[in-house]
C-alpha cells in the first residue's frame, strides 16, 4: 500500500508564491519519477512538472521560468515551488510517483487546492 500526501495549497494573490509538498509513504522499494498535474474546473487534467530519480526535470510551458520542482530521496517527498502565481494557476493540484511494489504502478495524491485571487 501506497500513499501520497500533499501539502501547502491555499489562497493567494496574483503575483504571489506558494510551495506544495508531496510525501510517499509505504512498504516500497523504489520511487522513479514523480511529479505534479492540476485540473482546474471544465479543464481536463494537465502536466505541469516532473522529475526523475536522478534529478531531471520537465515543465510545462505555461509554467516555466515560473515553477521549480525538486525532490528529497531521502524523505519521499517531492516539493513544487510556484512563483509569480496568475489566476489561471487556480486549480486542484495532484502529485503522483512511478513507485516499484512487487510491480510497477501509478500512484496518486488526493489533490489540494491552489487558488490566485486578489
Amino acid at each position: 500500500q501506497v500513499q501520497l500526501v500533499e501539502s501547502g495549497g491555499g489562497l493567494v494573490q496574483p503575483g504571489g508564491s506558494l510551495r506544495l509538498s508531496c510525501t510517499a509513504s509505504g512498504s516500497m522499494f523504489k520511487i522513479n519519477t514523480m511529479g505534479w498535474y492540476r485540473q482546474a474546473p471544465e479543464k481536463q487534467r494537465e502536466l505541469v512538472a516532473f522529475i526523475s530519480s536522478g534529478g531531471s526535470t520537465n515543465y510545462a510551458d505555461s509554467v516555466k521560468g515560473r515553477f521549480t520542482i525538486s525532490r528529497d530521496n531521502a524523505k519521499n517527498t517531492v516539493y513544487l515551488q510556484m512563483n509569480s502565481l496568475k489566476p489561471e494557476d487556480t486549480a486542484v493540484y495532484y502529485c503522483y510517483a512511478d513507485v516499484l511494489l512487487s510491480s510497477w504502478g501509478n500512484y496518486w495524491g488526493q489533490g489540494t487546492q491552489v487558488t490566485v485571487s486578489s
